[in-house]
């Protein structure tokens, strides 16, 4: 390329780096997220440093100073704890066939409202999905212990098609612990985890649908080839988060259903972190048992960040 005036080459034009002037323009803009990152600091990394007394025998007349430093010994507690075994066969249950089920059911239920024609119905069945998302667990788990009582509705259905002859105390029985939670978990939060994927099923170019229908392509088929791959990005880094939370059982529904006759199988593990460290005073173990699950999910969450980089090219980082 060369200079019309006085025949110079000139240089082709290569994109500048962000001027500084350019952020002192959106500095207002810039600033609404400092109030995020100012409440990210003080609650989510200051606290942080309480971690230490998963390294020492803490005392709370000692304080994070006073109390002598003991290495991995807690760590090594854990490990040899008569509990582990149970509670890590619990949390992996729950969490495994919670996330296959949990997290296939809002991308069904986003596809199957998008499909709807728009009008009262679809609405309603919106509004009926999103419900039980906004109960509290205490509302939600009352309604639920109601229905698995004795007494409840669920025995009289056993007893009507025969399925029972007496009254059965779901509750009461460990093993139906796994079904009623994970089922009770995907009532009260598939309608709400869905709303991403209506967001994102809305954003489809609807020309495409327009010419698929041309082609003479079946609903069933346009949702395999072209609803599912637009929204794969957003699949793969849910699927992601999931994973790196699979050992996060939550502890308010689990305290809710939980009893003395299901304990075996309804203690997880940050039930059982909770129980140790607010009931039993030893908060050096507890802390040492909820670093190490945080541990693992990073590297679950890597994991998984990795493979789908490696098999869909896609991943948050």
């Amino acid at each position: 390329m060369t200079d019309s005036n006085n025949g110079n080459a000139v240089a082709p034009h290569s994109p500048a780096k962000w001027p500084l002037y350019k952020i002192k323009e959106q500095m207002t803009l810039q600033s609404m997220i400092w109030p995020a990152l100012l409440v990210l600091i003080v609650f989510g990394y200051f606290p942080m440093y309480g971690i230490v007394i998963a390294f020492k025998d803490y005392k709370i007349t000692s304080g994070f100073f006073g109390s002598p430093w003991v290495g991995l010994k807690h760590f090594a507690a854990f490990f040899t704890d008569p509990k582990l075994l149970d509670v890590m066969r619990n949390t992996l249950v729950l969490n495994v066939f919670g996330t296959a089920i949990g997290f296939s059911a809002p991308i069904i239920l986003a596809v199957l409202i998008t499909e709807m024609p728009s009008g009262p119905f679809k609405k309603t069945a919106q509004t009926i999905s999103y419900l039980p998302h906004f109960l509290s667990w205490v509302i939600f788990t009352g309604l639920v212990l109601e229905m698995l009582r004795p007494s409840g509705v669920l025995s009289d259905i056993c007893i009507a098609f025969g399925i029972s002859k007496e009254r059965i105390n779901f509750m009461a029985q460990g093993i139906w612990f796994y079904p009623i939670y994970i089922i009770a978990s995907l009532i009260k939060g598939v309608g709400f985890g869905s709303i991403i994927y209506v967001a994102a099923l809305s954003g489809v170019d609807q020309e495409i649908y327009e010419a698929a229908t041309v082609d003479g392509c079946s609903r069933l088929r346009r949702i395999i080839s072209i609803s599912i791959p637009c929204i794969l990005g957003t699949v793969v880094i849910m699927l992601i988060l999931s994973v790196g939370s699979i050992l996060n059982t939550g502890i308010e529904a689990i305290l809710m259903f939980q009893n003395g006759l299901n304990l075996p199988y309804s203690e997880t593990l940050d039930t059982y972190v909770y129980k140790v460290g607010m009931s039993q005073g030893r908060f050096s173990y507890s802390t040492a048992v909820g670093l190490l699950k945080s541990v693992v999910s990073l590297f679950l969450l890597l994991f998984a960040n990795w493979f789908s980089k490696k098999i869909t090219d896609r991943g948050l980082f």
